[in-house]
């Protein structure tokens, strides 16, 4: 769906990409992150065609956006995190006119403003001004105008900033019905709980280059090791951990390094994805002696995943 090759992008004195090349594919809904100056917001203006990179190449549904950006937007919808929204025009004018300039008809473009409303809770709002609306409805809003051509793909920079707890959690919903609509979506947020509960994808980003980008939950064919959690019955400590938990190629802390064994809670382990691996293993932990009380396979949140791939740590074996 996104194809992205050897992207350059510099701003005076500093270059804010460095050769990006990456595919994001169709269906999917990207959790992009990294620290502030990574080079997240510029890369999305890239996407949507508002910025124009030294050299490289950015295909969107297939259409070079340098070369026909206008067509590109078509199939593209893009809210920024600081946006504007026309504040004489009323909830309804405002998805009218963003339809219209997407190219709608008018009968069309009414059409969607209905749909559009009931989909974002603002059929109550139709009539209301931007000025009128609470900071969730007005976000609301310009998702709503990112979203009425119905795109093919959804670029959102911090859509959750300065909104509440049950504003998130609506914006979060939005995210998931959208991607059940056949959406693709990248979104760049600071909040990576929230981006944990929707995401499929992670793009990390440091100094304008990639650090990690694949699925957050690797298929079973696809997966070496699962992470598990072993919960044991008591507390150990680091010598019984050692004595429990010899060097094993095929075993790997959760974080790359042993964990101190003190906090009781379950230790997180990476396993073979063969569950006769993990029987043999097992066996050998209780016949060591250790208090194994149950094993239950875990989803890595997409913040342990972003540590443990963008952390410099020293990976460690038990």
């Amino acid at each position: 769906m996104i194809r992205i090759s050897n992207l350059v992008f510099e701003y005076p004195g500093h270059r804010a990409l460095d050769g990006i090349s990456l595919h994001i594919e169709a269906g999917s809904v990207t959790a992009l992150v990294g620290p502030n100056g990574a080079g997240k917001s510029t890369l999305l203006r890239c996407m949507a065609g508002l910025e124009q990179p030294l050299s490289g190449q950015i295909r969107v549904h297939g259409i070079d956006v340098a070369a026909q950006p206008r067509l590109v937007h078509r199939h593209l919808g893009y809210l920024s995190d600081f946006f504007g929204l026309y504040e004489r025009l009323t909830v309804a004018r405002g998805l009218e006119y963003a339809a219209l300039a997407m190219g709608l008809e008018r009968t069309a473009a009414q059409a969607r403003v209905q749909q559009v409303a009931q989909q974002l809770d603002l059929l109550a709002l139709l009539e209301r001004r931007p000025a009128q609306l609470s900071r969730g409805q007005r976000q609301r809003l310009a998702i709503g105008q990112a979203i009425i051509h119905q795109p093919a793909v959804l670029l959102l920079d911090e859509p959750a900033s300065g909104l509440d707890p049950e504003a998130r959690a609506s914006l979060a919903q939005l995210m998931r019905q959208l991607q059940a609509q056949g959406m693709t979506l990248v979104v760049s947020s600071h909040i990576l709980s929230e981006l944990d509960e929707y995401c499929t994808h992670i793009l990390a980003l440091r100094a304008g280059r990639i650090e990690s980008h694949g699925p957050l939950q690797p298929t079973h064919e696809q997966a070496q090791l699962q992470l598990f959690a072993l919960e044991l019955a008591h507390t150990p400590t680091p010598g019984q951990l050692r004595a429990w938990f010899p060097e094993n190629a095929s075993v790997q802390w959760h974080d790359g390094a042993r964990p101190p064994g003190t906090s009781g809670e379950p230790l997180l382990l990476w396993l073979p994805g063969a569950a006769a691996e993990r029987a043999v293993l097992l066996a050998q932990w209780v016949q060591a002696g250790a208090p194994v009380a149950s094993l239950a396979p875990q989803r890595e949140s997409l913040q342990q995943r972003y540590i443990r791939r963008t952390a410099p740590a020293e990976k460690a074996q038990p």
